[in-house]
Formats: C-alpha cells, structure tokens, sequence
C-alpha cells in the first residue's frame, strides 16, 4: 500500500492557515457517506486504507452487509435507522469488517446528512480505533505531566511568544499561567540571562538540536535562605511532516543541588586552608611575619579583613606598661584585606601598641580564652570592637556587619587574638567559620609563641655576643683602624663570630678574626672564651703559629665545639705583618699601586681538630696599604661558593683603594652581606698609617 500523499495547504483562501495540522493524519480518519437505503455513496481514500475496500468495491453496496460483523447486523441496523431518523447519532467503538476477511476495531462518529433536494444521508467519521485510544492516552499522559510535574514548561511559538505554561512555571515567577500568555520567552522566563536565551532559543530553532542543562545565574533568595539557581533546557517542537512549531523550554529550580555543591566547594577550600596552614605558617621564626603569614592566609576564606595583635607584655624586650584597670595592651604584628578602605584605617598600623578596655571584645577574648562571634554587628556593637570612636565610624562607613575574635594560646597561655571582619562579603560569619578560625589560630599560635621564645632567646645571645666582643679599638701605633659586626637575620641563629685588636709591647698590634662553628648562646659563649684565651696568649708575645696551636688545644677542652682563626702581628717599626690561619678565609691587601690579593697564607685544621701544624706567613705593609680580614659569611652562601664570594670580594676592592676605612666597611657589608644568606658577619679593616712628619 503506498503512502498517504502530504495534505496540500490552501494558498489562496483568506484567513486560512498556510499550516495544516497533522493530529488527522495521525489518526487516518476515513469518511464515509450512506444513502437512506443503506447504500454506500462515497468512500475515502482513508477508508480504502484502513479496511482494504476499493471504491470499485464498496460503492452502491450495501453497507451494512458488507462491513457490518454477521453478529451486529441486527444491531447495527437499528442505530443506522435511528440516525437516519435523526434521534440521535452513532458514536463508539465497533469492529468492521475489511476486504481481508478480518475485523478491525474501528473508532466511529455517525451523523445524519441532508442535501438541498431533502434526501437523507449518513456521515461516518471512522478511525482505528488502537491509533485514536493510543493518542488519547498519550494526551492524558502529557497533560498530567505538564500540569502536574514539579518543572516549570513553557511553549513557545516561532516568535518566541509565550502560548502555554505549566503551573509549576507559573508558581517560579509568583504569577498566574494566564498572565504569561503573549508576552516575549524572556519576560516568561525571567531568571534567565535575556541576551543569552534569545541566542540560545535562534539557534534550537535554526538547527533542530536541543540544549540541555543551561546554567541560569544564581542570585540571592529573597527571604535570605541563600542563594537560588536553574536548569534549563531548550527544545525544537515539529509536527509529522516536520514544520516547526515552536520551541519547548524546560526549567528545573536546581537551588538545593547549587547549594550543595557551594557547600562542598566551601567545605574543600576550608580543608585546604587547614592543609595550607601546617605549609604556610611558621616558615620562619620571625614574629612579624609569622603573624603577617596567619593574616593573608584568612582573607578572603575567612574574612574580608584579618588582624593579629599580641599582648604587649609578652613580647620579648617590651615591659609591661601601665594601662587602665582591666584594660589590656595589644601590639599589632599584622594586617591583612581584599582591598584597601575605611576598615583597613581603623585596624592598628602594624607595630602600633593600642589599649583596649575592659568592655571591648577583643579585651574579652583574651581575658577569657573563648572565641567572641558576633555574627550581625549593629550600631551599638561597634564602638565595642574599635579603638576608638573614629575607628568606629570608619568600621560603620564600611559596612563591616560580622564579626569574629579568637584567642591565640600557645601552651596553655593566651598570647593575643586572631581578629576578623566581614564587610564585602555578604555572608555573615557562621559557626563553621569560627571552627576554622579556631583551627588556624591554634595552629598559627604555636609558631608565633615559638618566634616569641626565638627572639627572647635571640635578643639574649646578641646581648651576651656584643658584650663579649672588644670595644671600639682606639687607634694603633702606625696604624688605622675600622670594624663591622652585624648578627644574623632574625630567620637565622645568633653565630659565633669575633675579632680583637690587641695591644703589644713595643707599639706592636695583633689583630684577631675568628668564627665558632655553631649558632645561639653555646656559640657565643664559646666565642668569648676563646677570645679571652687568645688576648691572654698574644700578652705572652707567642708568635701567631704558636699561639694557634694553643689555641687548638684549648678548644678541643671546651667540648664538640670547632671554630676558625685567623691571627697576626704587625710591627710598625719594621712593617712587617706576620700572620697564621687555622682554617678561615685568607685576608686581602691591596694599596696604592698594588691591586687586592688574597695572602697565600697556608691554612692549617680549624681550632678543635686537635693536631693543628700552623704556618707564619710574613709579608711586609708599605704606607697605605690595608688589610681586609672577614669571617666567611661575607663571602659564602648557600647557593653560591666561596670562589665566587671571593671574586666579587676583590672586583668590589678594586674600586675602594682610597677609601676611608669605615666607608670601605659599609660598602663591603651593605654589597655583599645582602646578597647572601644571612649569617654573623664580621669585617676588620687596618691601614698602614704614613710617617709622622
């Protein structure tokens, strides 16, 4: 059987619809028309379909005893005269019977015709009557589903016009579904970004294939439960023969799935802070920076601005002060923002000490040892969180709305607080927000109370190391004299480096550089010793190799301790330096007409081997000569040897020939100690003095 050919749409009728609707042809409705005698008069293409009969075959026929089953003649034949009648109409399911010999349950609509001459004629509409329960189940189907489904649909025509919305739609935009009706997709479907649709919409309408699951932006709930968010999914809608009649868009309210996956993207970065914390803080045992690593490292997770201030009394080197009764003094270590602006201006300049009352928030969270959450600031609340009656007003002026303090304790002991605001951000801060404070200031607390005891400690052996080196040498029998100490970096422990300018008998001068192997107050202490030691040999006038060898012994009796040495005399009546090296960098002399050069002097073992064989080297100083001696930190670091430290050494000397002494020092210190790791430095610079006239 050949295909039913595509209806044709009229062209040329006013008002007609150039589209013609494929719901009959779905359903291959057949008409056929009897004559008050039974007779069939006309038969459609349809009916030839659906039950085999040509119309050669069924025409002028009787139609009851032609399709009629032998068993619902009787029947079928008192319904056709009461429609002929015209008492009523013939409507419901029969079985009728084809050319095949079978029977096929037909959907039947029969009603009573009459012509212009007054004959009497029976209509039959006749349809499978599988295909018409089939689409009538299928219409049930979909509009329970679109009037009842928890998705919002609306249907659009070829203008993106709104023609039909489900409830669901309806309830998402708080209106009624006949209020959409007419009105452009975009308006019907507000949430969604208008350029964005209508790009969207053009193109599944151009090409057919759908777009599903498009994002909508999120925006706030209007009654604060938090951000709200949609899918939405674009689809072409076409007929049996193809034309398209519009577009289908679906939209689910995902808010709860959005939500979810911002919480488990909050609750990531938050285990990632914890896991950056153990990394970043505490890389070094500077306090300021410490504090400063704990600051950055909250803004913006945390808060929006981040302070740490410590109890004033518990720095090393600071007394306690007089303050107000229960008042507490703080000093700010460090500041952290998004941004500049009012709130940054209202914290405490980093290395500012400021008093805080008893009423104040902060005062509370040290006194107490418990974190103090206000987590919506009022008016009334921030003259309890500033300093002052300005730094309130310049809080209020940013819009600061929550608030957080928590307390910095470190081995039972309340050391300062972790002090937080939210301005820019939104969202107040919650209790899972203190948790993570919490965390991160215990864990910040630690480093900082350990770079608290490093300083004390510190300040300590740079106390006891500067009190164990000489005073400022005065001048020497036919000789200039310059020095520079500098301590290592607080990063850094305090070494062991010295250097003596000694006074002989006959105006003759020993000058002594020395490094202890080592760090903090054992290596100072050692320092001083074996300084006192050789101020004690050199009074004895040993000769420099001699003097080392003692020297040797008396360090292998002060315990696992190493050091090296660097030991000579000059004699100005001869102008003769006689040196001797246990293990230290060699000196440079340069002068006049003499470029700088390292002194070949031959290094024996470090003080503390045991068994030192030391060599005197003896050269003689013309006036005006200069004699550089240095501990290795100004000439080795870590990521560069000391061949290298050395050439830099002398390329910088070339140009300080006829420099005074001290600028030498500086220049010697500020170029080369600061371009490598920080360690103890120590520079001794003499020069050969002319004749007096």
């Amino acid at each position: 059987m050949e295909p039913p050919a595509r209806p044709q749409a009229p062209t040329a009728v006013p008002g007609a619809s150039r589209r013609p609707l494929a719901v009959l042809d779905e359903l291959g409705v057949a008409a056929v028309v009897i004559d008050e005698r039974g007779r069939i008069v006309l038969w459609s293409p349809q009916a030839e379909r659906l039950f085999g009969y040509t119309p050669e075959d069924v025409l002028g026929r009787s139609a009851i005893k032609l399709l009629a089953v032998d068993r619902d003649t009787a029947e079928v034949a008192r319904l056709f005269d009461v429609v002929m009648r015209g008492e009523g109409h013939w409507a419901g399911g029969f079985p009728i019977r084809g050319k095949d010999g079978g029977t096929t349950l037909a959907e039947v609509r029969a009603m009573r015709l009459r012509d212009e001459h007054g004959r009497v004629f029976a209509l039959g509409l006749v349809a499978d009557r599988a295909a018409a329960v089939r689409l009538e189940r299928d219409l049930a189907l979909s509009g329970r589903l679109v009037s009842q489904t928890p998705v919002g649909l609306a249907v659009l025509d070829t203008d993106l016009r709104c023609v039909a919305v489900n409830p669901a739609l309806a309830a998402m935009n708080r209106s009624s579904a006949d209020r959409h009706l007419g009105r452009s997709g975009a308006d019907a479907l507000p949430f969604l970004d208008p350029e964005e649709f209508r790009a969207t919409a053009t193109e599944v309408l151009a090409t057919g294939q759908p777009v599903v699951d498009r994002k909508a932006t999120a925006r706030a709930r209007a009654d604060g439960s938090g951000p709200q968010a949609w899918s939405a999914s674009f689809y072409r809608l076409d007929d049996a023969q193809g034309t398209v009649l519009g577009l289908a868009v679906s939209v689910v309210d995902a808010s709860e799935r959005h939500r979810e996956h911002l919480e488990l993207e909050r609750s990531r970065r938050r285990l990632a802070l914890v896991a950056d914390a153990s990394l970043n803080i505490g890389t070094t045992l500077n306090l300021e920076h410490t504090a400063e690593e704990l600051a950055q490292l909250c803004v913006p997770v945390v808060a929006d601005i981040a302070a740490v201030d410590v109890i004033d009394a518990l720095l090393p080197g600071h007394r306690r002060s007089e303050v107000a009764a229960g008042a507490t003094c703080f000093r700010a270590l460090a500041v952290a923002s998004d941004r500049a602006g009012p709130a940054t201006v209202a914290a405490d300049r980093p290395g500012e000490a400021a008093e805080y009352g008893e009423d104040r928030l902060v005062t509370q969270c040290a006194r107490t040892g418990r974190p103090v959450h206000l987590r919506t600031v009022g008016p009334e609340d921030l003259p309890r969180i500033a300093r002052s009656a300005e730094a309130a007003a310049l809080l209020a002026e940013a819009g600061v709305h929550s608030y957080l303090a928590v307390p910095l304790i470190a081995r039972g002991e309340v050391l300062g607080v972790l002090d937080l605001k939210r301005a820019e951000n939104p969202d107040p801060i919650d209790e899972d927000d203190v948790l993570l404070a919490t965390e991160l200031a215990a864990r910040a607390a630690v480093s900082i109370d350990n770079a608290r005891w490093y300083q004390r400690a510190r300040n300590t052996a740079v106390a006891l190391q500067r009190g164990l080196l000489p005073s400022p040498a005065a001048a020497r029998p036919g000789l200039e004299i310059a020095y520079r100490y500098q301590p290592a970096d607080e990063a850094d422990e305090v070494g062991g480096d010295w250097f003596d300018v000694i006074p002989l008998p006959e105006d003759r001068t020993a000058l002594a550089v020395g490094d202890v192997m080592g760090s903090g107050i054992e290596a100072a202490t050692t320092m001083g010793r074996l300084r006192t030691a050789a101020s004690t040999l050199a009074g004895l006038g040993l000769p420099p190799a001699r003097l080392l060898h003692h020297l040797d012994r008396i360090t292998e009796g002060l315990g696992p301790q190493i050091a090296t040495s660097l030991y000579g005399i000059f004699d100005p009546g001869s102008g003769e330096l006689r040196l001797a090296d246990a293990g230290h960098p060699p000196p440079v002399v340069l002068g006049p007409g003499r470029g700088p050069e390292l002194l070949d002097v031959e290094p024996g073992v470090p003080l503390g081997v045991g068994g030192g064989d030391y060599r005197t080297l003896t050269t003689r100083l013309r006036p005006g000569d200069t004699v550089v001696m240095y501990t290795d930190g100004l000439v080795e670091s870590r990521v560069e040897d000391i061949d290298e430290g050395l050439r830099s050494l002398l390329d910088l000397l070339r140009d300080l020939v006829a420099a005074p002494l001290p600028e030498l020092c500086d220049r010697l210190m500020g170029r080369l100690r600061n371009r490598r790791h920080s360690d103890d430095v120590t520079v001794l610079a003499v020069r050969v003095a002319p004749p007096a006239a």
